[in-house]
């Protein structure tokens, strides 16, 4: 089965290619040309006794390289943490949500330690990211004594103070904060 390529040590012209064991050998000489092809484009047809793979092969030596494909905003292989992703993610998030309730810096970082606490302890999986980011601001509200209640945080995000409430409450009962009263 001659492919057009010429062998590098003897000259000819008759190559043999094995797309099943994915490699290219001179007939003439036996030298194998190469080996482990790369398959860019996979094709499942029904044979009588199963399914079969068939591919286009592309050699190592072909011109293009790895592709870098993303997910979203963020890229695959880019060297950040999913827990990293989070967290950053979730500074930004606090942020916003403190300077809508005009909170300062020191509020933010005790919110996003909050938050921290609650990722390590995996209370965020199965929860909506706004109301762990609410909880935990609204943790800090009671902790540091604002004036805040529940119902502004709740308006500012827009979610239910009901189900926001059970959020803090899981939060501030497995973190084991102690919240003190809101004194009117």
């Amino acid at each position: 089965m001659s492919s057009g390529v010429k062998c590098r040590n003897c000259g000819s012209t008759d190559i043999e290619e094995d797309n099943a064991r994915g490699d290219r050998v001179c007939t003439n000489c036996g030298s194998v040309l190469e080996d482990s092809l790369i398959v860019s484009e996979v094709q499942f047809e029904d044979a009588g006794h199963g399914a079969a793979a068939i591919g286009q092969f592309v050699s190592a030596d072909s011109a293009g390289g790895a592709t870098n494909y993303g997910y979203g905003k963020f890229q695959v292989g880019s060297g950040a943490e999913s827990r990293e992703v989070t967290i950053k993610k979730a500074k930004k998030e606090i942020t916003h949500l403190c300077q809508q309730l005009q909170l300062t810096q020191h509020y933010i970082d005790t919110a996003l330690n909050f938050f921290r606490m609650a990722l390590i302890r995996h209370l965020t999986r199965g929860r909506k990211s706004t109301h762990i980011y609410a909880a935990c601001v609204y943790i800090t509200c009671r902790t540091e004594g604002t004036s805040h209640l529940l119902i502004d945080i709740s308006d500012v995000q827009q979610i239910c103070s009901y189900e926001l409430g059970r959020t803090y409450l899981k939060l501030s009962n497995a973190l084991c904060i102690n919240i003190p009263s809101v004194v009117s």
